[in-house]
Order: structure tokens, then C-alpha cells, then sequence
């Protein structure tokens, strides 16, 4: 109730379909980014690229377990996001 007495209505959001395109491409975008973070660190052609022929103590943190480890976690991170995002989808129901 508000201070006069009266009850207060409280409006919906309209969501519109750009709403919804937003998130699923999010969910989309954020799903394939985990993945590729969760199993590239543990592919062979993780040892060939461009950081890693920086220098000795790069190649060292690069090849480091941890260091992979530390990128599959953040992988993990960004599938529990997507898959957030789309049990938040159903706010776009009636």
C-alpha cells in the first residue's frame, strides 16, 4: 500500500524479441567460450602458439598444470553462466 491508502500496481516489463535474441546469443556465446576454455588447455596444440615463444618463464607458466587448471575452472565458470542465463529465460514468459 502506498501512503494514501491506495494499493500500488506494479507494472510488468516488456520484453521485446531482441530481449530474447540478447539472451540466447549470450547463453550461446558464453557455453562455447567455457568449453573451448574447459578442454583447449589439455589439447597437444596447447604447447604451439604465439605466448608461449615469449620466453622460457612464459613457456613455464603456459605449460604449467595450474595455469591450465586455473583456465579450465574459469571454463566451468562460464557454463554455469550460460546455463544461468537460461533458466533466467524464463522471465520472457507470460
Amino acid at each position: 500500500m502506498s501512503d494514501n491508502g491506495h494499493m500500488r500496481v506494479v507494472e510488468e516489463p516488456e520484453f521485446r524479441w531482441y530481449h530474447k535474441l540478447a539472451s540466447i546469443l549470450f547463453a550461446v556465446f558464453c557455453f562455447e567460450v567455457g568449453v573451448l576454455l574447459l578442454v583447449f588447455p589439455w589439447m597437444d596444440s596447447w604447447e604451439v602458439n604465439y605466448f608461449s615463444s615469449f620466453s622460457v618463464e612464459w613457456k613455464q607458466i603456459w605449460a604449467s598444470n595450474y595455469f591450465r587448471g586455473a583456465l579450465s575452472g574459469l571454463g566451468l565458470l562460464n557454463i554455469y553462466i550460460s546455463c544461468a542465463e537460461v533458466f533466467r529465460f524464463r522471465r520472457f514468459s507470460a
